[in-house]
């Protein structure tokens, strides 16, 4: 017998694009979830852990930065769906597919927290060009448009980072 799941056939792609733009594209955005999501994660980490005479500003800039970059991931993972594509399904999935590295250190300073975020900020900012190349040569452009938003997002973060991490 049939359950109502066995029997649900997946709905049609919102958009017209060819299988093969499909293909490329969830796989760049799958990529970029994965590195969104490992990023999600280390700056919450080091928002955790931050110490120092300057803990309550540094505290509350990678607060601030983890939201806008989990604030992130819906859109990425619905784009993907929306065009026919599949996304990421575990923890797992996550790590196979994050090219950003994680860090498991039990101590990090403070300066070297920052500046490894701006560093992986940066590295974000190449793929989500590279990911923009992907979408344009599709003529994707829904997914280039929310692309070019997350790139200046990006290198807003990344600029807060270097100028703090400047005078340190």
């Amino acid at each position: 017998m049939m359950t109502q799941s066995t029997k649900m056939k997946a709905a049609p792609p919102a958009v017209d694009l060819s299988q093969q733009a499909v293909v490329e594209i969830s796989s760049a955005l799958r990529e970029l979830l994965a590195d969104v999501f490992g990023l999600y994660v280390k700056t919450k980490n080091f928002h955790w852990h931050m110490t120092g005479r300057h803990f309550r500003d540094y505290h509350l800039l990678l607060d601030e930065h983890a939201n806008q970059i989990f604030a992130m991931t819906d859109d990425i993972a619905e784009r993907a769906r929306k065009i026919g594509g599949s996304t990421l399904r575990s923890i797992s999935d996550i790590a196979r597919h994050q090219r950003l590295k994680d860090n498991d250190e039990e101590s990090v300073a403070p300066q070297n927290m920052l500046l490894e975020v701006r560093t992986d900020n940066l590295q974000l900012a190449r793929f989500l060009r590279a990911a923009h190349e992907v979408c344009a040569k599709f003529n994707d452009v829904a997914s280039t448009s929310l692309i070019e938003t997350w790139i200046d997002q990006t290198e807003r973060r990344a600029w807060f980072l270097g100028e703090i991490v400047s005078e340190l």
